[in-house]
């Protein structure tokens, strides 16, 4: 497990929680053509940047092990506001994932670089979208800042009228 920026947790409500899964650690090398040549570090530095215009500190960390990323979201209840989320592979299986993420009382932003509906079908489905409050995908390095603005928007109960609610699964909370 990689981890970068530990906050303290008096810092709790401009704290957000940026998570790369599997594979995320080789970005920039892994399939330029598909996910750009900017590395996790400039990722990281782009999505900090953008907390940092809204107000809010970015805690990162990535992990290959399915087991950590969940520790990792079981670890932030409490003591962070907000969690943006790339699980690579995993947001197309991981049920415990799933499941730890639906119980996260705050905002949960998934991020992922390509568009995975535009890619093989298997890509098609996500497992982390039914528990997250929305979904950013396909914009490249752009999407990073555009979940941490997301988060922070929520964050801050900002809400066009005519956008759609949050999920009954994550209202049901």
């Amino acid at each position: 497990m990689k981890r970068q920026g530990a906050t303290a947790p008096d810092e709790k409500g401009r704290l957000v929680l940026l998570l790369s899964g599997p594979n995320l650690d080789l970005l920039g090398d892994r399939e330029p053509e598909i996910y750009g040549r900017e590395t996790l570090a400039e990722h990281v530095a782009f999505a900090a940047e953008e907390a940092a215009r809204c107000g809010l500190v970015v805690e990162h960390h990535q992990t290959n092990h399915e087991g950590e990323l969940v520790e990792l979201v079981h670890s932030a209840m409490g003591r962070v506001a907000a969690i943006v989320i790339n699980a690579g592979a995993l947001t197309h299986y991981s049920w415990s994932l799933h499941d730890a993420l639906g119980a996260f009382d705050g905002v949960v932003v998934e991020v992922h670089i390509s568009n995975p509906g535009a890619r093989e079908p298997w890509r098609h489905t996500s497992v982390v979208a039914p528990v997250a409050d929305g979904t950013i995908a396909g914009f490249g390095g752009l999407g990073y800042r555009l979940a941490v603005r997301a988060a922070a928007e929520l964050l801050a109960g900002s809400r066009l009228e005519n956008e759609p609610q949050v999920p009954a699964s994550r209202a049901a909370r």
